[in-house]
């Protein structure tokens, strides 16, 4: 055979090859479809678009992102997903809580620290975030993939608030959440739902929590995935949550500047240490509800969240933080 057509023949050859394995990674690729339940730009968006960027750049496969209304409400989202329509979701414990009542605990006033590199170094090693947590979204079908804060919650009311006594005989705007609505009550304040138009002027930042939402995979599809589009995923996952850290970061600042640039009525109340004393006071009796709603796992998950926060403390404070990490890790 002449070296022209060898050539020609290992041509058609690598041809064909290519050709097949274009037409493999087609069959292969799937669309997968991903809901949360924010808006353009907001945080859940920003993380969602971050997993899309991660998963399409480095297979073939391609994303497709709701936002909130598209396919429905939160309580939508969560059942297309269990039903395997969609195969991911983003959800925040506040209405997941019906579903899974320990999720709930994010609610519990006081319960997280508040620096943010203490929150960040607190999702990354809490043993009831990362190993209590999927065990519980497993039994309702849900692969947990991360959880992650958004920012500090700040509550809104129509004049200052310093102390509790401030709060009595004011509505709070509340989601549907039975915890969170105890927390406002525990401050004195009648938890109700108000129309979203229905804006006022005053931000209090109590420093009583985070804000914290969870992403999750439906568990059949996971389970269902190869040992690659797992690691994928997984991958995707731990990719937008570290772009999710650096967005966060100072975007509360950022939020309140436009809030106060658009708005002279709007005045900004951070209560002192000693303020913070008095509503702290009255954190046990949401911890008392929260036991009562959940049992004994909940009560566990409440310990643990102590202990990770005290060695977390004592980490801080530490001539050996390293041994103390591997406590926490441990």
């Amino acid at each position: 055979m002449s070296s022209m057509s060898k050539f020609k023949k290992l041509a058609g050859i690598s041809a064909f090859a290519f050709a097949a394995m274009t037409m493999a990674n087609s069959v292969n690729a799937a669309n997968w479809r991903y809901a949360h339940e924010e808006y353009e730009g907001d945080v859940q968006d920003v993380f969602a678009y971050k997993f899309k960027e991660y998963i399409e750049e480095n297979s073939d496969h391609t994303l497709q992102v709701y936002r909130f209304g598209e396919l429905g409400e939160s309580d939508d989202i969560m059942e297309q997903t269990q039903a395997g329509i969609l195969n991911f979701v983003n959800q925040s414990p506040g209405f997941t809580g019906s579903l899974i009542p320990e999720a709930q605990i994010f609610f519990i006033p006081y319960l997280m620290p508040t620096d943010m590199d203490t929150v960040i170094e607190f999702f990354r090693t809490s043993e009831a975030i990362n190993e209590d947590f999927p065990e519980l979204y497993a039994e309702k079908g849900l692969e947990l993939l991360k959880m992650y804060p958004e920012g500090e919650m700040v509550v809104t009311v129509d004049e200052p608030v310093t102390e509790p006594a401030d709060f009595n005989n004011k509505k709070i705007r509340v989601m549907t959440n039975p915890l969170l609505s105890e927390t406002y009550s525990a401050f004195g304040a009648t938890p109700t739902p108000l129309p979203w138009g229905e804006v006022y002027p005053n931000l209090v930042f109590t420093k009583h929590g985070w804000f914290t939402t969870a992403m999750m995979a439906n568990q059949d599809f996971y389970n269902g995935l190869s040992d690659a589009d797992k690691k994928l995923v997984q991958d995707a996952a731990d990719y937008a949550f570290e772009e999710i850290i650096v967005h966060i970061d100072g975007l509360a600042d950022e939020a309140l500047a436009k809030i106060q640039k658009a708005s002279d009525e709007v005045t900004v109340t951070r209560l002192t240490d000693e303020q913070i004393q008095a509503f702290k006071a009255r954190a046990p009796q949401v911890e008392e509800k929260f036991i009562e709603m959940t049992g004994e796992s909940g009560k566990e998950l409440l310990n643990q969240f102590k202990q990770t926060q005290k060695l977390m403390k004592q980490m801080s404070k530490s001539r050996n933080p390293m041994a103390l990490m591997k406590m926490l890790k441990g």
